[in-house]
């Protein structure tokens, strides 16, 4: 869903006339920058990698952000805030599972 949305950002920019071209690049490239590390490590969650942990943990503190702003505010959208947060919620209890903690052993040199 991020490279899509990275995807329709690039396409915004050489489509449409932004009110700060700095701003929209910007935001580009952190967009790229997330999906490539989020890419990365989905790679790694399935080679079992133990680092992945931290880096979802990461992530899903980062969505509960997103999601506790989707809840207030001037332009508040529950739905999405709900969207946002019961996945990350779940991520984050799950992760922490035995087999999830089984699965994530490997260590490398």
């Amino acid at each position: 869903m991020l490279a899509a949305a990275a995807v329709f950002l690039l396409f915004e920019l050489l489509t449409e006339r932004p009110a700060s071209y700095a701003s929209a690049v910007a935001i580009l490239v952190l967009t790229l920058i997330a999906a490539i590390w989020l890419a990365f490590t989905a790679v790694s969650t399935l080679r079992g990698h133990a680092w992945v942990r931290g880096a979802i943990v990461v992530w899903q503190v980062l969505q509960l952000g997103l999601a506790i702003g989707s809840f207030q505010g001037l332009f508040a959208r529950p739905d999405i805030g709900w969207l946002l947060a019961i996945p990350a919620v779940l991520v984050l209890v799950l992760l922490f599972t035995k087999s999830v903690m089984a699965a994530t052993a490997r260590r490398d040199a």
